[in-house]
C-alpha cells in the first residue's frame, strides 16, 4: 500500500503493539492527518505517488543530510585492550571535495575512501556513496561540514561527539521531589530556590545524599491563573520566577526600609506557622501574585555599576531567545498568556507590530529578563550548595516533554511545531484511555533543518546548574504520540524522530556539562532504545512496581540493570503507603478512569502485592506477619515496607537509587492522577506525613527519624558496597 510507504519514510507509525502485546492498526485517516501536518499532502493516491517520487529524487542526489553525526575515538574499556577504539568514518554520498569548517576557526580537508552503491528498496533509487575517515585533529563540537559536487555545494552541521566513559559516576542515591510542595517556614507557601538549596545541604551532609531530583523547574504563566503542572510550561527555554526567593534577590539588601516592611507584609499570609500546619492545596496563584508585588519593589531598587554590566552581559548572553520570552511575557500582561487569542499582528514574533510593542513596553521587558538573571543566579546557588555538601551530581533537573501551545516557546519557535496534532500515549494499564497532555509535537524534518537549534538552547539551558539532566518520558527522542486535533487519546499514532541524533546531542550536551543523563524509558519502549542509551553511557530508569520476569513475578534484585536510576514509583502514581492501601483504584474508580470493573482492578493489586510482600520476605528484608497481603494492612507495619522495598533497591546493582521524599514522610496522596485536569488536584499537593498533618523542610532538619528509617538500607548500602 503506497500509504504505507509514504508514512514509512516519514516515520509515521501505521500500527503498533499495546501494552497487553496486542497489534493495534492505525487508521488511513489518522495517517492522513499526520503527514498533513508534516506538510505532506497524502489526501490521493496521485498526491502520494508524487510525493514519493520526489523522495526518491532528493534521496538520490542531496550530498548531506542537515545533521551529520560522528562519535570521537573511544577510550579502552576497564580491564579492555590497550588504547582507544577507532572510530568508524562517516557514510556519505559521493562528492568531488569535502572539508570540515572548524567552529574555532580554519579548516581540515577530508579524503574519501572506499566507495559502494546503495539502492533504496522503498523508493528504488540507487546512489554512490564512499567512506569519509574524520582526522583526529577535529576537536569533540559542532563544527560546519562542507561537500562540493558537479558544482553543487552543500553544508550541514557536524557534531563530533566526545569519548563516553564505561562507568559514568560511582554509585548514589538522592531524594526525589516536587519542590513546590516542599515548603520552609521562611518560603512563600510553595517551596523555592532557597528551600532546594537547602534541601541539598541537609541531605549531602546528614544522610550522605550524592544528588537531588526535582521536578521541572520550566516557565510558568506571568499572569494568573498560573497553570499548575510543571510538566506542562510555557516555556523550557527559562525557568519559573515562582522558584525566587524573594530575600536572596540582592536588590533585598539595598532596598529602603518601607519596601521591605511592604515586602514582609506580603509574605506574612502565606507563611506556614506552627499552628498552622494543615496540608491543604496549593494556591500558586496567590504566592505568585504577593512576589510580583515584591519582585516589582525590588527591580526599582537601582544597579550599581558592576551589577549593571553583569546584567548587560547576561541579557547579551542569552541574546534573542531571552529578548523573545520577555517580550512574550510583557504581552501576555496586557493580552492574556495564550497568544492565539492575542490580535492577529502580535502573533508573528518577527512582526513590525511585535518591534513596535518591545519598545512601548521596554521596562516590562527588562523587568522579566531581570528576573530571569535573578533566577540563573538563585539556580548557581543551589547546585553549588548541593557540591559544597559533597554531593558529586548535586541538582538533577528534570527536561517536560514539551510546552503549553499558547505558551512563550510556542510563539518563539512556532515555525518548529507540527499544527493541529496534540502529545500524548497510548493506552496502558494505569491509563486505559490513552492520555491527551495538550502539547505540540516538534515538526521533525524542521527541527532537523534548524539543526536541532532551539532543542540544543533547551537542553544548554537546563543543565547549566545541574549535575544531571532527567528526560521526562525519554521517548520523546525517538518517537512521540501524536493525536489528531478533535481526536480521542487512542485514536493517535506514533511519529519517529531521528533517535540517534537527538541522543547524540543530548549527550555532548551533558557531557560539556559534565553532568549525568537520567532518560524515563517506562512503558511501552521500542526495541533496542535501551541499548542505545547505555551505549552512551546514559541512565534508564528502572521502576520497582513494573520490573518483573519472563512469568510475571517481581524481578530478583540482581537481575535489574546497572545503568540505571532504580526507584518504587513515580511522580503519576500514589506514594508506597497509598499504593499499599489501594488509594489509586479507589481514586481512579471513583473518577470514571477504569475500563474494567473496579473488583477485577482490586483483585490484581492484592496478587501483585502480595507477590511483593512474599519476594521482600523470602529474601529477609521483611519479618513474616508484619503486614497482611492485601489491602488493609497499617499499624506500623506501613513504614516497614517502606524500608524494606528501599533495601530491595539497594540490592540491584543499579548505579542511582532515587528515593521520594513523599515515600520518605508517609505521604498517601499522589501528586498527579494521568488522564484528568480539573478532576483531581494535579500538582497541588503539599508535602504531609500519613496522617495528613503538613511536613516541612524545617521539620526534616530538626527530626530526621523518620526519614533515616525509609532511607537507611540505601544509605548503608552506599557505605558498605
Amino acid at each position: 500500500m503506497e500509504l504505507n510507504k509514504l508514512a514509512g519514510e516519514y516515520r509515521v507509525g501505521t500500527g503498533y503493539t499495546d501494552w497487553r502485546g496486542r497489534r493495534v492498526d492505525v487508521s488511513p485517516d489518522t495517517i492522513r492527518a499526520v503527514l498533513a501536518a508534516m506538510d505532506v499532502d497524502a489526501s490521493s493516491p496521485d498526491t502520494v505517488r508524487a510525493e514519493l517520487a520526489r523522495l526518491g529524487e532528493e534521496w538520490s542526489t542531496r550530498l548531506l543530510p542537515p545533521v551529520v553525526v560522528h562519535p570521537a575515538e573511544r577510550p579502552a574499556s576497564p580491564g579492555g585492550a590497550a588504547g582507544a577504539s577507532p572510530s568508524k568514518p562517516l557514510r556519505l554520498p559521493v562528492s568531488e571535495r569535502m572539508w570540515v569548517e572548524l567552529d574555532g576557526g580554519g579548516t581540515v580537508a577530508l579524503r574519501a575512501g572506499i566507495q559502494g552503491r546503495r539502492r533504496h528498496e522503498t523508493l528504488g533509487r540507487d546512489r554512490m556513496e564512499h567512506d569519509v575517515p574524520l582526522p583526529a585533529e577535529i576537536p569533540a563540537g559542532w563544527h560546519r561540514l562542507h561537500a562540493e559536487h558537479g558544482g553543487r555545494h552543500e553544508r550541514a552541521a557536524l557534531l563530533v561527539t566526545r569519548p563516553r566513559p564505561a562507568a559514568p559516576v560511582a554509585r548514589a542515591w538522592g531524594l526525589m521531589t516536587q519542590l513546590y510542595s516542599v515548603r520552609s517556614r521562611a518560603s512563600w507557601g510553595l517551596g523555592d530556590l532557597r528551600d532546594l538549596a537547602d534541601l541539598a545541604a541537609w541531605s549531602g551532609d546528614e544522610l550522605g545524599a550524592g544528588f537531588v531530583l526535582v521536578n521541572p523547574l520550566h516557565a510558568a504563566e506571568p499572569v494568573p491563573p498560573i497553570g499548575p503542572s510543571p510538566y506542562f510550561p510555557m516555556s523550557r527555554r527559562f525557568a519559573a520566577p515562582l522558584y525566587l526567593r524573594v530575600e536572596d534577590v540582592p536588590e533585598y539588601a539595598a532596598a529602603a526600609e518601607d519596601d521591605r516592611r511592604r515586602i514582609s507584609a506580603l509574605a506574612a499570609p502565606l507563611r506556614i506557622g506552627e499552628r498552622d500546619r494543615t496540608a491543604g492545596l496549593l494556591d500558586r496563584d496567590a504566592v505568585w501574585s504577593a512576589k510580583l508585588g515584591a519582585l516589582e519593589a525590588l527591580h526599582r531598587v537601582a544597579l550599581g555599576p558592576a551589577s549593571a554590566a553583569e546584567f548587560a552581559r547576561f541579557r547579551a548572553r542569552e541574546g534573542a531567545a531571552l529578548t523573545d520570552f520577555a517580550t512574550w511575557c510583557a504581552l501576555a500582561e496586557e493580552h492574556g498568556a495564550d497568544w492565539r487569542g492575542w490580535p492577529a499582528e502580535l502573533r508573528d514574533p518577527r512582526s513590525p507590530s511585535v518591534a513596535a510593542a518591545r519598545d512601548r513596553l521596554a521596562d516590562r521587558v527588562g523587568f522579566h529578563a531581570w528576573l530571569q538573571w535573578r533566577l540563573d543566579g538563585q539556580l548557581d546557588a543551589a547546585q553549588r550548595s548541593a557540591r559544597a555538601a559533597g554531593m558529586p551530581i548535586g541538582v538533577v533537573h528534570d527536561l517536560a516533554v514539551g510546552v503549553h501551545p499558547g505558551g512563550a516557546d510556542a510563539w518563539s519557535y512556532q515555525a518548529m511545531f507540527a499544527s493541529g496534532m496534540r502529545v500524548g500515549a497510548p493506552p496502558d494499564e494505569f491509563n486505559q484511555r490513552g492520555q491527551d497532555w495538550g502539547q505540540r509535537p516538534w515538526h521533525p524534518g524542521r527541527l532537523a533543518a534548524a539543526e536541532y537549534g532551539p532543542y540544543r538552547e533547551i537542553v544548554g539551558y537546563t543543565l547549566r546548574h545541574a549535575g544531571g539532566l532527567r528526560l521526562d518520558h525519554a521517548m520523546q527522542v525517538s518517537r512521540l504520540w501524536w493525536i489528531p486535533e478533535g481526536a480521542p487519546a487512542d485514536q493517535g499514532t506514533y511519529v519517529g524522530y531521528d533517535r540517534s541524533t537527538l541522543l547524540d546531542v543530548l549527550c555532548s550536551e551533558t557531557a560539556r556539562a559534565g553532568a549525568v543523563l537520567v532518560g524515563e524509558d517506562l512503558g511501552v519502549v521500542e526495541p533496542g532504545f535501551r541499548a542505545d542509551l547505555a551505549g552512551r553511557g546514559a541512565f534508564g530508569t528502572s521502576l520497582l512496581w513494573f520490573e518483573r520476569d519472563e512469568r510475571g513475578a517481581p524481578l530478583p534484585p540482581q537481575r535489574w540493570r546497572e545503568l540505571c536510576l532504580a526507584t518504587v514509583g513515580t511522580h503519576d502514581m500514589p506514594p508506597i503507603t497509598g499504593f499499599l492501601h489501594g488509594d489509586h483504584i479507589e481514586l481512579r474508580n471513583r473518577l470514571g478512569l477504569l475500563t474494567r470493573p473496579v473488583g477485577e482492578e482490586l483483585a490484581e493489586h492484592e496478587r501483585a502485592l502480595a507477590e511483593w510482600i512474599k519476594t521482600l520476605i523470602e529474601l529477609g528484608l521483611l519479618e513474616p506477619g508484619l503486614h497482611e497481603p492485601g489491602l488493609h494492612g497499617g499499624g506500623g507495619s506501613d513504614r516497614e515496607i517502606v524500608a524494606a522495598l528501599h533495601a530491595f533497591l539497594a540490592r540491584t546493582p543499579a548505579r542511582l537509587i532515587g528515593v521520594s521524599l513523599a515515600d520518605a514522610v508517609g505521604e498517601r496522596r499522589t501528586q498527579n492522577q494521568p488522564g484528568t485536569t480539573d478532576e483531581y488536584p494535579n500538582w497541588r499537593i503539599p508535602l504531609a506525613d500519613a496522617a495528613g498533618r503538613a511536613v516541612l523542610l524545617d521539620d526534616l532538619r530538626d527530626d530526621p527519624a523518620g526519614i533515616r528509617a525509609a532511607v537507611a538500607p540505601v544509605i548503608d548500602a552506599m557505605r558498605n558496597p
